[in-house]
């Protein structure tokens, strides 16, 4: 735990923090105060946590007294008529209070869990996933909790919190069979999400943080136990209401029809439905059935004879079946065959297929899809047009938190992107390759502009022309060339990528696409064009707003799935490497060219670099302020102002040529935003003499300069540092 703090006149003197400073996962012993490294160096502190099968309970003696396991750190209580929360330090009686609940669990194991061996354990003794490199993403770094010992999933709750679990779903399972029997056991489930040796402390609101903030369960170093009956986050009554809700809704809006199937042996007739709706999995995104383990164990022990709890349990295997579960992972077999990303995309088309047998020929489906690789798209598309669907929309539903940890670090959606389909007739004619190509833009420009005068930006405004493009190519049977060869839908989305992007720089940028590629006068360079797309495809819906890496305010809290601190990250934007290559590639725009100069590539990230990081490529080891002083010098006698006339840097510490020199590059001719940056960095040491005759400077060679520093202040965060250089750099512009 960290460094302690204790509220003005509490009374409360924390003890000191057990994490060792400058590190993510040294620690102190509270006992001997010597300091034990990280997991990988050490394994003790990993070997005594899983010994102690994760630790989250006290070790006692016979006597009651602790001698090892989880220790309390404080006890915070409300006051009645006092707001807020107050804090005390652990007495002899809480402890008590934790020795009894252990005993009390023993007995109940003792007298109810070794009578029947048909009969379930009444603590959920059933097994937690492993996890593991070499596991795929979604059953491996999901789980790091087995090799702490969590081997069981009554491991991931202390003493206190399976009795209250257990007493709770053994009442439930002792009401009559109906619908608040039903809700009350859907509860505990709630209650659980708050109340295990998992869920956190949160500082912000004092309360507790449910385990599932994310699809994973890992490790955590300390946990919030509360009382299960108090109204706080995660305690049983505080889902009273929302699940009083729920009833009043369903006698609104009457009953419906639930049954369990796989989806591609659905139990409907041909031409049953007339609206198919899913929301399909993503390769190895989200282990759906290893989480739902979580929520069915407590769901077997309050309603025992529920059928949709007991109807599709493998008598052999205690847990939700898994064998036919449409997910990338290659530790799972089916068949005898490993779950591998083919056979995922084989099982997501034969759902897609079935999805089309079941709608009626005027029906309508809805596919919804939140993933921002192109690799994922093309999957998912290639599925639903070989499965007999013809994409007809794209309706981009703002259904995801801001806040929530994915949003952080990583360039994820901000809306889910509806797909709407239709059934493709079976006498679909075969389509002309030059007809499709050439109804694109138009559709694709429609598209935008409708898009954008509702609000969308960036990335969802990319994903959300899908449908209108789509349409174009899946209402045919086959597209071929005038050459007879089938074109396949990765080279349609090639074209669908570079006519989005085509259309995105033309917008911002204000020049033709085609004169930019052709080098004509007046267009911007490369690197301007690259950067432009990169802040624009970053774009959030909403507020036009980037969508940052930059951390949340309790980055320091958040952990790992190994339970440590990860690593501070670089500054800048960054995107996937899939998703730059896609759109910049088609546009001529080559990523690897401009590494280390305008961008940083790295395990599949680009980082687009903030305009500080490029200070020393484009002044050179004398800095911003030297230049400057030579132009403010210079710049009353000298009829020609430029910058840098070096190509290669000097071999040894020279001094400049008197009057500035003619370029801003330490390697090639400067650009349009290398003298961009440059006015950024002179306004940001304060130079605003050398800043006024640069500007000048540029407004007599033309118009390039002010046209990319408006543009990119459009594009850069209302709150970003490279925001607010460039407004004061531009009130810098004579009128």
């Amino acid at each position: 735990y960290g460094e302690g703090r204790a509220a003005p006149g509490s009374g409360f003197i924390p003890l000191p923090g057990t994490k060792a400073s400058g590190s993510n996962s040294n620690v102190i012993c509270p006992s001997c105060q010597s300091i034990l490294t990280g997991n990988k160096n050490n394994p003790r502190v990993v070997e005594q946590i899983k010994h102690q099968q994760g630790g989250a309970d006290v070790i006692f003696d016979q006597r009651g007294q602790r001698t090892g396991g989880a220790m309390l750190l404080a006890v915070v209580t409300a006051k009645p008529g006092q707001p807020g929360r107050h804090y005390r330090l652990p007495t002899e009686a809480d402890y008590a209070a934790v020795y009894q609940a252990q005993q009390r669990m023993e007995n109940i194991a003792a007298e109810r869990g070794n009578h029947d061996a048909a009969r379930l354990n009444p603590f959920p003794d059933e097994p937690t996933p492993v996890g593991g490199k070499s596991r795929s993403k979604a059953g491996g770094s999901a789980f790091s909790i087995h090799r702490y010992g969590m081997t069981q999933w009554q491991n991931l709750f202390t003493a206190r919190q399976n009795i209250a679990l257990e007493t709770l779903a053994t009442l439930t399972a002792n009401l009559p069979p109906n619908l608040p029997q039903t809700l009350t056991a859907l509860l505990i489930g709630k209650m659980a999400d708050g109340n295990n040796s998992l869920s956190a402390w949160d500082n912000a609101v004092e309360n507790v943080k449910p385990l599932f903030v994310r699809q994973a369960i890992p490790i955590v170093w300390d946990f919030c136990e509360q009382t299960p009956a108090s109204s706080a986050r995660g305690a049983f009554l505080s889902g009273v209401e929302a699940a009083c809700k729920v009833v009043d809704r369903i006698i609104t809006a009457g009953a419906g029809q639930i049954q369990q199937a796989d989806a591609t042996q659905h139990p409907l007739p041909d031409a049953a439905a007339g609206v198919w709706f899913t929301d399909p999995p993503y390769y190895d995104a989200i282990p759906y059935a290893d989480l739902s383990d979580f929520f069915l164990v407590w769901l077997k022990r309050s309603l025992p004879h529920h059928p949709m709890v007991r109807q599709h349990l493998n008598p052999a295997g205690p847990l939700s079946p898994k064998d036919a579960e449409a997910v990338q992972d290659a530790a799972k077999l089916n068949d005898g065959q490993p779950k591998t990303a083919a056979w995922f995309e084989r099982k997501m088309g034969a759902a897609f297929s079935e999805g089309r047998r079941i709608l009626q020929e005027d029906g309508i489906g809805s596919v919804v899809f939140a993933h921002k690789t192109t690799e994922g798209w093309e999957a998912l598309l290639s599925g639903i047009i070989a499965g007999g669907w013809t994409i007809t929309a794209s309706w981009p539903i703002a259904t995801e938190q801001p806040n929530r940890m994915r949003a952080h670090a990583s360039a994820a959606l901000a809306t889910s992107i509806h797909l709407v389909c239709r059934p493709r007739p079976a006498t679909a004619p075969v389509g002309d390759w030059a007809d499709v190509l050439g109804e694109l833009p138009v559709r694709v420009g429609d598209w935008m502009e409708r898009l954008q005068g509702e609000g969308l930006r960036g990335a969802d405004l990319v994903f959300a022309c899908i449908g209108p493009a789509l349409e174009v190519f899946s209402r045919y049977s086959a597209v071929e060339t005038p050459a007879g060869e089938v074109v396949e839908l990765p080279d349609y989305l090639e074209k669908v990528w570079e006519v989005v992007g085509r259309a995105a720089l033309e917008q911002v940028l204000g020049t033709p696409e085609a004169q930019a590629r052709n080098g004509a006068v007046g267009a911007l360079e490369e690197d301007a064009r690259l950067t432009a797309l990169f802040l624009w495809t970053l774009q959030s819906s909403g507020n036009g707003d980037a969508a940052t890496d930059a951390a949340p305010p309790d980055a320091a809290e958040t952990e790992t799935d190994d339970g440590n601190t990860p690593a501070p990250q670089p500054k800048g934007y960054r995107m996937l490497y899939d998703v730059a290559r896609r759109f910049s590639q088609p546009l001529g725009i080559h990523l690897d060219e401009w590494k280390t100069r305008i961008i940083d590539i790295d395990k599949g990230i680009v980082r687009l670099l903030p305009v500080t990081e490029r200070a020393s490529q484009l002044f050179g080891p004398a800095g911003a302020s030297a230049l400057a002083d030579e132009i403010e010098t210079a710049a009353a006698t000298s009829p020609q102002l430029s910058l840098f006339p070096e190509t290669e840097p000097p071999p040894k510490p020279r001094r400049r040529p008197s009057g500035p020199p003619a370029e801003v590059s330490a390697r090639r001719d400067a650009t349009t935003l290398d003298r961009v940056h440059a006015a950024m960095l002179f306004q940001h040491s304060g130079r605003s003499q050398a800043l006024r005759a640069l500007i000048q400077a540029e407004q007599e060679k033309g118009p390039d300069f002010l046209r990319l520093a408006n543009a990119l202040s459009a594009l850069y965060p209302n709150a970003s540092p490279e925001k607010r250089l460039l407004d004061a750099m531009l009130l810098a512009v004579p009128r």
